[in-house]
């Protein structure tokens, strides 16, 4: 079985390669892979939160038994490992801030605001401090050489692409970066992790956001952000005021669900949210078309600067199939009403399978008011 190549000058004895190391099966496989090809591997794990604090349930830490299973995959592998406690950044970075946007009527994306802050920041800091030649990292993108330097793509298995969480990635960071799964699926991953005989070769992939395994969002936004459970009005597009909701933060962009007005001729959906007069404004199907929205922080990956009259596709939500589109650098203009876009998101362009950048959906241009 070919050895991985990570690109780096000189023999791979000569080069020391941190691992992010979560304790999963993926970047498990990273630090097997990274150490095989025989470049001097250290493996790190981030201690992020307590859970029990997080959620004010004692007794509780999930991130323990990780920590664990990185450390025996470490053992096993023979590379040092280190756990660093990255606690108070990760609560001010990532967990304030999701509990911010939800107070800000929005819907975030703590995943990508890890890779943006801890991941991407802090832990390649601490890689280049350790004299490390570059950060490998379990997630399925790729980045591959190019004359205008390195370039980020989608993974190969379009099932286990994960290039939408990492738009943030600025291209100084991507001179560091490897990610060696980027052309691999899921089974010959574990099939890597089977072969090193990996205690983790079949553990589970987590499946929710990681600070809150129980799913219970609202339940957390309410504990951090307590004026989110404010009650208000739900009005129609008009302004009309169809009954009362039970705080904005049980309530998202495009959902239907819990809203609770019957007597109506059609059903109804969340358009907006309005966290200053905590007014939830709900309508048809159609009001949620979008014809274009408004990104913030917006990184540039792409050649040159953007071009409005270039073709491109957005995806404005992980699982969202990417939509035709173009970009003036500062709006993103779709070809067609686009429906689920939602401020807090992002939005992610692409040209083929290469991410030219992307940013936070700060507003958006309904559709129905773009024909008007």
């Amino acid at each position: 079985m070919s050895q991985i190549d990570l690109n780096l000058p000189g023999p791979a004895a000569s080069r020391r390669v941190v691992v992010a190391m979560s304790g999963g099966v993926d970047s498990s496989v990273v630090a097997a892979l990274v150490s095989e090809a025989g470049y001097e591997t250290v493996g790190i794990t981030l201690q992020l939160y307590d859970h029990g604090a997080a959620v004010q349930t004692p007794g509780t830490c999930c991130a323990g038994s990780d920590i664990r299973d990185a450390r025996r995959v470490a053992d096993g592998l023979g590379i040092p490992h280190y756990v660093l406690d990255y606690e108070s950044s990760f609560r001010e970075s990532v967990i304030d801030d999701f509990a911010d946007s939800y107070a800000r009527g929005e819907t975030p994306i703590p995943c990508v605001r890890c890779n943006q802050t801890v991941k991407f920041r802090d832990l390649l800091s601490v890689a280049k401090d350790l004299g490390a030649d570059a950060l490998a990292t379990g997630h399925y993108v790729r980045r591959v050489h190019s004359e205008d330097g390195p370039r980020l793509l989608r993974g190969t298995d379009p099932a286990r692409d994960q290039s939408y969480f990492l738009f943030a990635t600025t291209r100084e960071q991507l001179d560091f970066l490897r990610f060696p799964l980027g052309a691999m699926d899921k089974a010959a991953v574990r099939d890597h992790a089977a072969r090193f005989n990996l205690g983790v070769a079949t553990k589970p992939d987590s499946q929710d956001i990681c600070f809150v395994p129980s799913g219970d969002y609202a339940g957390l936004v309410k504990k951090l952000r307590p004026e989110t459970e404010a009650p208000g009005n739900i009005v129609d597009l008009n302004g009309n005021v169809l009954g009362q909701h039970r705080g904005l933060v049980h309530y998202t962009v495009g959902q239907r669900r819990g809203i609770d007005i019957g007597g109506q001729k059609e059903p109804l959906y969340v358009v907006r949210l309005d966290p200053d007069t905590k007014t939830l404004v709900v309508g048809p199907r159609e009001a949620l078309g979008v014809a274009s929205c408004r990104l913030s922080d917006v990184n540039w990956l792409g050649p040159a600067g953007p071009d409005p009259a270039r073709p491109l596709t957005a995806k404005i939500r992980s699982m969202a199939k990417p939509a035709p589109a173009r970009f003036d650098g500062t709006s993103v203009i779709f070809a067609a009403p686009e429906y689920g876009v939602s401020p807090g998101q992002a939005a992610v362009l692409y040209d083929g399978d290469r991410v030219m950048g992307g940013g936070w959906i700060a507003d958006t241009q309904p559709a129905l008011a773009a024909a008007a």
